[in-house]
């Protein structure tokens, strides 16, 4: 006999096994790499942050535009400068971007390469998406 529990149920939908097989072994495996709770809370706070298209915006200009002050920011987004400002905050409280202070002048950019690496794969995986729909 295997090492799998057999449990003949069958499921409905598509996304559902037809029956019920688990693989304990498999299933040990991935709980053991799965991320902490804590961190899993935390990478729900930067999906959430990048789920909010106007801070997705401002998130993307600073990804062409590199370090950039929040007129810049605002004109570039086309939201005002006030909506953007609050944008920063919350992206800075999170660590997506950073600030420098140039006397009077705040500059932001995008705090390190992994914020940019992942709005890369996230901006290259909605384009190949497009790319399949125009085939």
């Amino acid at each position: 006999m295997s090492s799998q529990s057999d449990v003949a149920a069958p499921l409905a939908g598509p996304e559902s096994c037809v029956v019920r097989v688990v693989d304990p072994a498999k299933v040990s495996d991935v709980t053991a790499a799965l991320p902490d709770a804590e961190t899993i809370i935390e990478l729900a706070q930067v999906f959430g942050l990048l789920s909010d298209p106007g801070r997705l915006r401002v998130i993307t200009a600073l990804l062409e535009g590199g370090e950039m002050c929040v007129c810049d920011i605002a004109a570039s987004c086309g939201h005002s400068e006030s909506a953007v400002s609050h944008a920063l905050r919350l992206l800075r409280a999170n660590r997506v971007v950073r600030v420098r202070r140039a006397g009077r002048m705040a500059y932001y950019r995008l705090d390190d390469s992994h914020v940019r690496m992942l709005l890369d794969l996230a901006l290259a995986h909605v384009g190949h998406g497009q790319e399949g729909e125009r085939s």
